[in-house]
């Protein structure tokens, strides 16, 4: 059976016409998608490692992900296990920041208690 990977060029979530940033969206977006790319970020793991840093993952869902990041070319794997391939640790380099930026976002959300909606990540952050 194929594997069905979102790819640039064809219709993916999003985009009729695959445009590449959604393409790359519709993978990453798909369940523990990020989450195998996050924890493969310091070492190579096996398949029972990386379903147990994933706490809670299927089999199933976990051996789809990794076909998946692997045909996309993010995943290799090697007599170690899996880990990220030097286009996954480009990705993931790029990913950081949006961690970084989802801290001040948790922060500034649990802070106020109300939607974010018009507000700057930069901006100045209501007194308590």
């Amino acid at each position: 059976m194929p594997i069905d990977i979102p790819t640039p060029g064809q219709p993916v979530r999003g985009s009729s016409t695959g445009k590449p940033i959604m393409a790359l969206f519709d993978l990453l977006g798909r369940s523990w998608a990020l989450g195998v790319i996050w924890q493969l970020s310091d070492r190579a793991l096996t398949f029972r490692q990386l379903q147990t840093a994933c706490e809670g993952v299927s089999p199933t869902v976990l051996n789809k992900r990794l076909k998946e990041l692997t045909a996309s070319g993010f995943v290799v794997r090697n007599d170690q296990g899996y880990l990220l391939s030097p286009s996954g640790a480009q990705l993931l380099a790029l990913l950081r920041p949006l961690g970084h930026y989802s801290e001040d976002w948790a922060e500034t959300f649990t802070q106020t208690g109300e939607s974010l909606a018009g507000h700057s990540p930069d901006a100045p952050r209501p007194g308590p």
